[in-house]
């Protein structure tokens, strides 16, 4: 069978230009190296996302879920765990090599995020050797953080959000680097209003214990502070892994990120793409951006597919 549609990458991008082709009735294929959810499950899966329109505030795992339930509902084909390794030009379709299988389409949207991505490391004294041992890159499931003093390091909004999250069951601080966060003003205003403790203008110096974590020791200018804990998160960005893009052919922008035009279209013939993986003067990068894009994408490759007469 050859796919009218195949969507790499299964995060909110991916799975909205799944959930838009299956309306304009296109046979797609949805695979993703690792699990569905994209960032949302793999960096932050408590935190609470307020700005995507249509809820309140909605846990980053439970949008993930309504997602790929939709996109399931519709009937895509959606392929955990395979990697796709070439993009191959056939007589008709392109074919699609994946470690685990093979497979044609007459179209392509890419839509992998910041690829298989890893946490930033911060670099500090300690870090290598207790990771897994009480420091974590993703705040666990607050059932398993109650009565525990955490120490978080971050200062955009996941590290905001997650610290709000945490605090609700248990001690908390927030060390930030500078002396004001860049996060959003209505989250930094929530901060302020809780319980979390806040250590700023402070760099982390070591994390501390022998079997498993016991304290951080921080300094701000010659000051060299001491911090309790059972528990370090460090949330301060991640490090893209995009060298798939050169095998499949796409051409990239300066800031190594896919070139596309207004419409999606990237420089192969029948390939879109969509998502943190796009890049282009003025953009913006939230969930309902790439979801928007994804909108865009599905609609150019319905046109190129189904060639209707409007277009």
């Amino acid at each position: 069978m050859c796919y009218d549609l195949t969507i790499i990458g299964a995060g909110p991008a991916g799975l909205t230009a799944g959930i838009y082709a299956r309306t304009r009735d296109m046979k797609t294929l949805i695979l993703d190296a690792s699990k569905v959810g994209g960032q949302l499950l793999s960096l932050y899966p408590e935190k609470g996302i307020h700005n995507y329109p249509g809820f309140e505030t909605i846990q980053a795992r439970k949008l993930s879920d309504k997602l790929y339930a939709q996109a399931e509902s519709l009937e895509c084909d959606i392929h955990e765990g395979e990697k796709v390794e070439t993009i191959e030009n056939g007589d008709e379709c392109y074919i699609i090599k994946t470690n685990v299988a093979e497979y044609t389409t007459k179209s392509v949207i890419i839509a992998i995020g910041m690829g298989m991505f890893k946490p930033k490391k911060m670099g500090a004294i300690g870090e290598d050797e207790l990771e897994g041992k009480g420091l974590e890159y993703v705040l666990p499931p607050k059932a398993e953080i109650v009565g525990k003093k955490v120490v978080m390091f971050g200062g955009g909004n996941s590290a905001i959000d997650m610290a709000l999250v945490a605090a609700t069951v248990t001690d908390t601080t927030l060390v930030h680097r500078k002396d004001v966060f860049r996060a959003d003003e209505t989250t930094v205003k929530t901060l302020e209003k809780s319980r979390v403790k806040t250590e700023m203008s402070a760099t982390l110096v070591s994390v501390n214990g022998t079997d498993c974590v016991e304290s951080v020791t921080i300094k701000r200018g010659e000051e060299t502070i001491d911090i309790p804990a059972d528990l370090v998160v460090i949330n301060i960005g991640i490090s893209a892994n995009l060298g798939d893009l050169d095998t499949w052919g796409i051409e990239l922008t300066k800031s190594g990120l896919v070139k596309v035009d207004f419409d999606m279209k990237t420089n192969r013939p029948g390939i879109f793409a969509c998502g943190d993986v796009v890049d282009y003067e003025g953009k913006y990068k939230q969930i309902i951006t790439a979801c928007g894009e994804a909108a865009t994408a599905c609609n150019s490759a319905y046109k190129f597919v189904k060639k209707p007469y409007w277009a």
